[in-house]
């Protein structure tokens, strides 16, 4: 498989800018590094073409498949993660990227 093996997404609808959220920035990119993680959509402005939409969206894509839950549950981003939530609300997913290539409608062969 080439590119990304699983990702981890964000929504965050608001963000309060202060100490913690710069704290959690400053040190997120060291809790990547050893994971292959790599910002891949951060603070980038959507273009909106259906549906509400406010806040960020942030996309880290990891090579290994399992990346993403082996970064999350990490000691070095468990001992950060607090300082994002306790400054913003939304919600966040890891999932597990498709190997290529793929069609849309490989998904109904899972279905059966």
């Amino acid at each position: 498989m080439s590119g990304y093996g699983s990702y981890a997404v964000a929504h965050l609808e608001t963000v309060t800018v202060g100490p913690g959220i710069v704290e959690y920035l400053a040190r997120i990119d060291a809790t990547l590094e050893p994971f292959g993680g790599r910002f891949l959509v951060h603070g980038a402005r959507a273009e909106v073409v259906e549906g509400p939409w406010r806040g960020d969206l942030v996309v880290i894509g990891f090579p290994d498949p399992d990346g993403a839950g082996a970064w999350y549950s990490s000691a070095a981003y468990q001992e950060i993660v607090g300082l994002r939530t306790g400054s913003s609300t939304g919600w966040a997913v890891l999932v597990e990227g498709v190997p290529g290539p793929h069609r849309a409608t490989d998904v109904l062969a899972a279905q059966s």
